[in-house]
Parts: C-alpha cells; sequence; structure tokens
C-alpha cells in the first residue's frame, strides 16, 4: 500500500440535475482511507475541490470528502492530497489523470453498467482460476482509451468481497495472526481481516483506477458477511449459537457502513445522518458504530440500507435484499414492512418527471421458472404445508440448494410485481421499469406479462463480474428455463400446494455464462442493453445488444 493513501481513491456520489429543472448545483464526494490521522483534500483542474478530517474506526483512518464548485456539464481532473501533500495521482502512474464528470443536463444520455460477483483478482481457496475479471477489464479499456465511451455510475449490486472464501494470499495472512484450526477457520473474523479483503479488491491497479474516475453505488449480498446470510429463522438461530459469529457479524456491517454504504448517501443525506456526525465528533468512531451495528443486528427495522438515487429523468431505488428480511415462517418477507413501504413510495413518487425506473435488487425477481417454484415449492414445505418430515427436508434443502430469492418469500414476490405493475400502468408511466439484478452466477433477460402495463417491464440480470459456475450448474440452469423443466417446476408447485404462479414470464435473452458485465444506456424514453463479455486476454467483447422504445401510443 502506497505511504499516506492506503486505499481510494474512490469516487462515489456524483450529483445529477432534477428532472424537474431546478436548480443544479453539481457536487461530488471522494472516499479514501489514510495512513494516520489527516486532512484529505480533493482539488479539481478546474478550481472545485472540498477537504475533510479523517474519521477513526477500528484504529484505520477514512474520509469521505465533499467536492463543490463543480461545473455542469464538465469533466476535469483531479488529485489527492493529504496534510497539504499529493499523494494521488501515484508517482509514475502508468493510467491517465482520474477525472470527475458532471452531466450537463438531466435529460441524458446515461449510461448504468452492472454485475455482482467479484472474487479478489487472484482468486478464492480451493477454487479453480476464474477467469479474467470483467471488472479489471473494463478498466483497462477506459484507461487505454480515455476518449472512450464510459460508464456513469457503476452499480455494485453484490459480493463485492467474499468473507467467507479468502484467496491464498488472505489465507497465508490470516495464518500469520491467529490459529485457522480455531472457527471461523479460514474465513475472515474480525473487522482487521475485512479491511483486508477490500485492500485486495479495491488496490487491483485497473480497478483502482476505474473506481476513481466512474461514480460507484453499491449494495450488499450474502457473501459480503458469510454465505446464505439470513437465509431462515433456523439458520439464523444456528448461526447466533455459534460463538464467533456476533464478531462476524458486527464487523461485516461495520466495515459496509465504512467502505461502501457511506458513498451511497448524498451530501445532504450525509448531513443529517446522526451516525456520521457521531463518528466524526470524536477522536475513535469504533464504539458509536459498533453500537450501530449492534442494533442493526437486535432490531434490523430500525436500520434502512435501501436508498434511493435520481439520475436526471431515470430513478433508482435500491432494495437491501439481506438485511431487514423477516424470517418467521408463517410470515417470511424479504423486507420489513417499514421497509417496503419506504421502497413503494419510491418507485411510485414523481412518476410525471421520470422516463425510466430501476430497481436495484441483488436477488433476481424473476428466475428461471423451474428455479422459482422449486423455491415457492420448498417455502411451502418449511411453512408445514406437507407436515414436519417435509418442513425438516425442505430447510435442508433449502440451505444446499441456495433456494432464498424473492420467489422464497412468496408474498414480498407478489408484493413487488404488484409494485412494477402498479409502477408501469396509466398515462405517466415510464417508458421502462427494469429490475437490475446479479447472484445467480449467469445473465439472462426476462420480461413478465403484466395485465395494463404500459411500460416496459424488464428483468437484467448479470453475474458474475470474476466468479465461475460449474458445468453442471450451467446445465442446471438452461434445464430451468426449458420447457421440461417448467413441466417439472409445475409439479413440484402442485406437491407444495402452491398453485400456478400469479404472473407469466418469458426468456428474452440468454442465458449467457462467464465473467461480464451489462451497460443499460437510458436516452430519453429509449433504452439500449449491452452485454459484454471478459476474453481471456482480458478484452470485453460483445456478445448480446438490444434496443427497446416507449410501447406503442405511450
Amino acid at each position: 500500500m502506497d505511504a499516506g493513501l492506503r486505499l481510494g481513491p474512490l469516487l462515489r456520489y456524483v450529483e445529477w440535475p432534477d428532472a424537474t429543472g431546478g436548480a443544479y448545483r453539481p457536487a461530488a464526494t471522494v472516499w479514501i482511507e489514510a495512513d494516520a490521522p489527516r486532512t484529505a483534500e480533493v482539488r479539481c483542474a478546474d478550481g472545485a475541490g472540498g477537504s475533510a478530517r479523517t474519521f477513526r474506526i477500528a484504529g484505520h483512518h477514512y474520509a469521505l470528502v465533499p467536492v463543490t464548485g463543480l461545473t455542469p456539464g464538465t469533466t476535469t481532473e483531479y488529485e489527492v492530497l493529504l496534510d497539504g501533500r499529493r499523494v494521488w495521482p501515484l508517482p509514475d502512474s502508468p493510467f491517465p489523470p482520474s477525472t470527475l464528470t458532471t452531466p450537463g443536463g438531466p435529460e441524458g444520455p446515461l449510461r448504468v453498467t452492472f454485475g455482482s460477483c467479484r472474487w479478489a483478482a487472484t482468486g478464492a481457496v480451493g477454487r479453480s482460476p476464474a477467469g479474467p475479471d470483467a471488472l479489471g477489464a473494463l478498466g483497462a479499456r477506459l484507461a487505454a482509451d480515455p476518449a472512450a465511451e464510459r460508464p456513469d455510475v457503476l452499480l455494485l449490486l453484490g459480493d463485492q468481497v467474499y468473507a467467507d472464501k479468502p484467496s491464498e494470499a488472505t489465507r497465508r495472512w490470516l495464518a500469520g495472526r491467529r490459529d485457522l484450526a480455531e472457527p471461523p477457520g479460514e474465513q475472515v473474523a474480525d473487522y482487521e481481516e475485512y479491511t483486508r479483503l477490500y485492500y485486495e479488491s479495491w488496490l487491483d491497479p485497473e480497478v483502482r483506477w476505474l473506481l476513481s474516475t466512474v461514480p460507484s453505488m453499491m449494495i450488499f449480498d450474502d457473501h459480503d458477511v458469510i454465505d446464505d446470510w439470513n437465509t431462515s429463522a433456523e439458520w439464523l438461530a444456528g448461526m447466533r449459537a455459534r460463538p464467533w459469529w456476533r464478531e462476524r457479524l458486527l464487523s461485516g456491517l461495520m466495515s459496509y457502513w465504512v467502505h461502501q454504504h457511506l458513498g451511497n448517501l448524498s451530501p445532504s443525506e450525509l448531513a443529517v445522518d446522526p451516525l456520521y456526525a457521531r463518528v466524526r465528533a470524536v477522536p475513535d468512531g469504533t464504539a458509536a458504530l459498533r453500537r450501530f451495528a449492534t442494533e442493526a443486528d437486535a432490531d434490523p427495522a430500525r436500520i434502512r440500507w435501501s436508498y434511493r438515487r435520481d439520475l436526471g429523468r431515470t430513478r433508482l431505488v435500491m432494495v437491501d435484499t439481506r438485511a431487514g428480511r423477516v424470517l418467521d415462517e408463517q410470515k417470511r418477507a424479504m423486507l420489513g414492512e417499514e421497509d417496503a413501504r419506504w421502497v413503494g413510495e419510491q418507485a411510485l413518487e414523481g412518476r410525471a418527471d421520470r422516463d425510466h425506473l430501476l430497481i436495484g435488487s441483488s436477488l433476481p425477481w424473476l428466475l428461471p421458472p423451474l428455479v422459482h417454484d422449486a423455491e415457492r415449492w420448498n417455502a411451502a414445505l418449511c411453512r408445514g404445508e406437507r407436515g414436519e418430515r417435509w418442513a425438516r427436508a425442505g430447510e435442508s434443502l433449502r440451505r444446499r440448494s441456495d433456494l432464498e430469492h424473492w420467489a422464497a418469500f412468496p408474498e414480498s414476490f407478489a408484493w413487488l410485481t404488484g409494485l412494477l405493475t402498479d409502477a408501469a400502468r396509466g398515462p405517466d408511466a415510464p417508458a421502462t421499469v427494469s429490475v437490475l439484478s446479479g447472484d445467480v452466477h449467469h445473465a439472462y433477460v426476462a420480461e413478465p406479462d403484466l395485465p395494463g402495463a404500459v411500460a416496459r417491464v424488464l428483468q437484467l440480470t448479470c453475474s458474475p463480474v470474476h466468479q465461475r459456475i460449474p458445468h453442471a450448474l450451467r446445465l442446471g440452469f438452461r434445464f430451468g428455463w426449458s420447457r421440461a423443466g417448467r413441466w417439472l417446476g409445475r409439479a413440484l408447485a402442485r406437491h407444495g400446494r402452491v398453485g400456478a404462479s400469479e404472473t407469466g414470464w418469458a426468456r428474452t435473452g440468454g442465458p449467457w455464462f462467464g465473467n461480464q458485465l451489462m451497460t443499460l444506456t437510458l436516452h430519453g424514453r429509449a433504452a439500449l442493453l449491452r452485454l459484454e463479455r471478459a476474453r481471456a486476454d482480458r478484452e470485453l467483447v460483445t456478445v448480446h445488444e438490444r434496443a427497446w422504445g416507449a410501447r406503442s401510443g405511450h
């Protein structure tokens, strides 16, 4: 790591003009970790800039620097200083200067690149090589041609780090600080070990440069904490009985808040965030952040990880599908009541000013039909529809097969389907309503049949960014979309006494396998989707492209 600057910079928030045409004073935030208490400064070539004092968490020093004075519709180079000494760009860097771009108006075009599931570049313990890293390939392409078309924002939809599957290099580092024969063994145990994961992932040279120059938004998924996080009440009870679990969870939430969540917030949200104020007001904010994580564990309803961003005439609502789950088998829900109400309000508010609505969900809403019906069947077994013996078998199958998507929470699936239907209806509906997801280690496009919808409704799934999927699972996912797979799914649904699915959908693209990224370009009321796959030579190649316009008469 570099003297002074330990991690970053990450360009996180960039302000977009209000869709209603209000006054536009662009602002941005830049996240860094320093080696000691310091004043961090961002200085732009056009005179814009800002500074912030670092705050301390568990012996580490962070700053989220607000940048003001930016000019609409411009791109400016920037540098980072610590206590007045320039630490970014790095000396003799082979990369172009990092830049900060502000949009000129709300009309777009807006380019959103998204994906999920990225191992550290060196791969995970005991795993086969994962192939070329799509995020690194994107960074290399943009660095080689700074004038190339680039995303306006990166959406990283979960599994940014793998706390339960660290690399060989990290395993050796863990072995140097504790006995790996003791639980949790070769998994991370505390906050310090989480920081190692972020160093490994974000210090990769191409990715580090990319994150310094393209704004990013993030949400966690299970591997950011542990595989199958919050699958069921029985799973959670078993984990809480393990002596190492509490420290692991609290450290996972604390490190997520520092490294990922803070940068999702706008400067105005940060200004009124009580926890952010507390950790910055004291010499060491560790205790305050730990209390927050403890509260989040004890009562998930008290904390909202979901958030909203308006990007001109496009609204993004990012949904927490992990931490806020209701796990009671008789009233399972992906979101608690308050969080669901908030998400619904954000999705429907101000529709007349939106051309596009994006719902970010780490877990897909629409799955291969066989998988969807298998999860509905499994949920019915686990709540006792076929008796206690089947319920025990269902719980075991749920954990072994990762049956925990929206379909595994039937009332939540119905709620989300209803919300998307409402968002897609009426004369003021947007042109497209898209659910952007990852998790399932392949990519596809699915389109539902929603009565009365005038907007185009899309499930856009892209995963992994840098992972692997065994050949058997590839065959399984292909079978899940097949006619025979649909038949088997209906048979499972009948056995679980859950009846036919209330919504039908068709796969209109894919499945595609490999390390890949999707880019959705929104301009006016048109949408263009491009799927790019990383090749062995670290080039990104387009494997699918498709355009949608507003529906006829809309």
